[in-house]
């Protein structure tokens, strides 16, 4: 914690020192005033402009568009730039812009800035492992220090989807399964991106994705339906986005995705009626790429026009990409078919993020080509990237095996040892895949000099199945006292247009490691993926596993460090892991059944709710990680056996560190609801807590309870907590065991 204060600090005085040296060339008027004024010199035509954005040369995630950006630009026709990056470039788009357009009204440039800009942090899911808002918080700072200083103004993080399915790719984007986790390390990650002030030159618009639901897509399938009852979407899947606006986001995107029939990007219900309406949402709402477009495939529009109807009239701000708001929208208003007041409102929001950055101040201020130097791949930026890493480690076993010793010799395999380009994950922005990025043998030969204990040999790469390699590799490693396999996905068998229908290790990778096996060596395998896999055999005979997610930039460094003890792994799994792809989907807060299938245990082992050939249960349970030391748990108390609707109670316990090294451990608070006027989960998680613990220390951990905690939507779909009893869990994963009981009272 002392390191990310440092490192916080150093970032807070950047951007201090760097919003003294702005000089603006221009002094305007309060916000209200001033485009209420440039508003009303504005054009219809201008005003539509606002609402229109294209690409530039960059990521293309759908078809593109047959229109010229540029000269769009030159006739005033574009209100934002998607995948303009670079001072220069962004300063030359920039200028021919001022220069074309009568009110000077400057571009907005927005870009996928999904965990980190240049300096490369984990994969969302894999830093939502570390379960610290703090390092959520600092990644995204240092990402929105860089892309700043890179002449971005606007990212499209973060992603909010609770998602339960792992085939699905963009589970790597996300926080994971959990609802409450996925809250916390929203608003952290907002806050990172945006500060407390966007008229710090440091601070970009983050954009809360993907609005709603595109994480429950029918099979883990992209783009494909959603379908749920109300209930559902409002208490799983959409208490993240309310977070971000309570957090405040300035900008919302829509989903791919159908929810019950309408797709997002025309969901009124959605746009109009909960996010503008109900939560109070003063930000403004833009599409996925080319989206109104995909409503006419979807069956849900006749023609672009009426996509172009339906989407303005349901709520969105802006059209990325897909052209349809600059050829239609004025039609549309001369037709009646559209409301002025509704492009004058969409133009507004647009507006008031471009003042609130500083752009009608200075177009320019985000592209100091000296600035831009300096911040990229800074070395508080590395060592925070270094340190999100570290926490983001999480143990899945481990039979006395880790951490390694300097003195025994190590046997390197696997396709990812020397890897630098997939260590970075999908989604990666501008990062270096070309050799900036820490391998595994770098990392490891920083710490090891005596260069005859290790040997690195592939044996096999990720999906081709050649054995020439192998060989060798088995030789080297029939030499060594420990066999450490990295192994795991692609980077681009993750993140969008990435689902899969096998979620085991890919290729020959796991007849590499029965190979490896039959060495009778001590075998530690390592793992890079950007979801959950498929690992019962691994687990059977591995005798040590460490997910390390993709790592990032320093992620070479931080799994030397982890192997070799110098980090002792704290994460915690977002997601759980599957013992077979036949059950998935697989989540810990489920609902029991009618007829729930109590284990092995159980007398009634037919007529229940069971697989024949599979146990119910996970193989690794949501919140679960190991620890190269050892956590006792003593003396659960509750402050009260009683809660009342304006109360609270005190849960507490004690937390030992039994081991031999010092760690961290995540205390989590989960909560049942026994009876309900609908059916509740077996358990919810309502509290968590990262303990720092040295050897031999003893802590108490204290949460509290209240009513507002145990709302839901009851039988009349009223957000209300119903009195009734109430089971508590704590423990250091999501199967921690019964700790007390509380009733709410009236």
């Amino acid at each position: 914690m002392k390191t990310y204060k440092f490192l916080l600090l150093l970032l807070s005085f950047s951007i201090a020192t760097h919003a003294q040296k702005v000089k603006n060339q221009a002094k305007i008027k309060p916000r209200n005033e001033f485009i209420s004024e440039l508003m009303g010199k504005m054009t219809i035509d201008e005003k539509i402009a606002q609402l229109v954005q294209f690409t530039a040369d960059g990521t293309v995630t759908g078809p593109k568009g047959g229109d010229n950006f540029i000269e769009e630009i030159k006739k005033g026709n574009v209100g934002s730039i998607l995948n303009a990056t670079g001072v220069k470039y962004t300063r030359e788009l920039q200028k021919l812009n001022l220069e074309n357009s009568r009110l000077k009204i400057p571009l907005l440039y927005g870009y996928d800035v999904i965990h980190g800009y240049r300096t490369i942090f984990p994969i969302t899911l894999g830093e939502s492992a570390s379960w610290d808002p703090a390092m959520a918080e600092l990644s995204s700072k240092v990402a929105a220090a860089e892309a700043a200083a890179s002449g971005v103004h606007w990212t499209f993080a973060p992603m909010v989807d609770i998602a339960r399915d792992p085939r699905w790719g963009r589970v790597s984007e996300g926080s994971g399964e959990d609802t409450y986790l996925g809250s916390r390390l929203a608003m952290a990650r907002v806050k990172g991106f945006q500060g407390s002030d966007l008229g710090a030159i440091n601070t970009i618009l983050a954009c809360t994705k993907h609005f709603a639901a595109y994480g429950a897509a029918e099979a883990g399938r992209d783009y494909n339906t959603v379908d749920m009852s109300e209930r559902v979407l409002r208490e799983t899947y959409l208490p993240p986005f309310k977070a971000t606006v309570d957090a405040g986001v300035r900008t919302f995107m829509t989903s791919f995705n159908e929810i019950s029939g309408v797709p997002a990007t025309g969901n009124r219900f959605l746009l109009r009626d909960i996010l503008k309406g109900e939560w109070k949402f003063n930000g403004f709402v833009v599409t996925d790429y080319t989206a109104i477009n995909e409503l006419i495939p979807h069956g849900f529009a006749q023609d672009a026009a009426h996509a172009g109807e339906l989407s303005l009239n349901a709520g969105i701000d802006m059209d990325m990409v897909g052209g349809i708001y600059l050829k239609h929208l004025k039609t549309l208003l001369n037709q009646g078919k559209v409301k002025e007041t509704d492009i004058n409102d969409a133009c507004k929001r647009i507006l008031e993020a471009k003042y609130d950055l500083g752009l009608f101040e200075d177009p320019y201020r985000y592209n100091d080509e000296k600035r831009e130097a300096a911040t990229i791949y800074k070395k508080e930026h590395l060592d925070a990237a270094l340190q999100v890493a570290n926490k983001s480690m999480v143990l899945l076993k481990n039979n006395n095996i880790l951490p390694l010793r300097r003195e025994q010799k190590v046997a390197f395999v696997g396709p990812l040892i020397s890897d630098e380009a997939n260590i970075i994950g999908s989604w990666a922005a501008t990062g270096d895949r070309t050799g900036y990025a820490v391998s595994v043998e770098e990392g490891v030969r920083k710490l090891i000099t005596d260069k005859g204990k290790l040997t690195f040999d592939k044996g096999v790469e990720i999906v081709d199945t050649s054995k020439s390699q192998m060989q060798k590799a088995l030789d080297n490693a029939r030499q060594a006292d420990v066999i450490v396999a990295v192994m795991g996905e692609f980077e681009n068998m993750t993140g969008e247009a990435a689902s899969r229908t096998d979620i085991n290790l890919p290729g020959i990778q796991k007849e590499f490691l029965a190979e490896l096996k039959k060495l009778g060596k001590p075998l530690v395998l390592v793992l890079m993926n950007g979801r959950p896999l498929t690992l019962s055999w691994e687990n059977e005979n591995m005798d040590a596993i460490l997910e390390a997610w993709f790592p990032g930039t320093m992620g070479g460094d931080a799994i030397a460090q982890t192997l070799y003890g110098i980090n002792n792994p704290g994460g915690k799994l977002p997601m759980t892991f599957p013992r077979t792809l036949g059950q998935v989907p697989v989540y810990y807060n489920h609902k029991n059944t009618g007829r729930p299938y109590l284990g092995a245990a159980d007398p009634e082992q037919k007529y229940k709710s069971r697989y024949i050939d599979s146990d119910n249960s996970p193989l690794y349970p949501f919140g679960y990680g190991l620890s190269y030391t050892t956590f006792a748990y003593s003396n659960p108390k509750l402050s009260a056996n009683t809660l009342t609707a304006s109360g609270s109670i005190k849960v507490s316990v004690d937390v030992a560190n039994t081991g031999n090294y010092d760690g961290e451990e995540v205390v989590q608070l989960y909560i049942q609801d026994k009876v309900g006027s609908v059916t509740r989960p077996v358990r919810e998680l309502k509290g968590f807590n990262k303990v720092p613990l040295k050897k031999g220390e003893k802590k108490t951990v204290e949460f509290t309870i209240t009513a507002n905690d145990l709302k839901f939507y009851d039988i009349n779909m009223q957000f209300v907590a119903e009195p009734g009893d109430f089971n508590v869990f704590v423990g250091g994963s999501s199967a921690a065991e019964l700790t007390d009981k509380f009733v709410l009272v009236k």
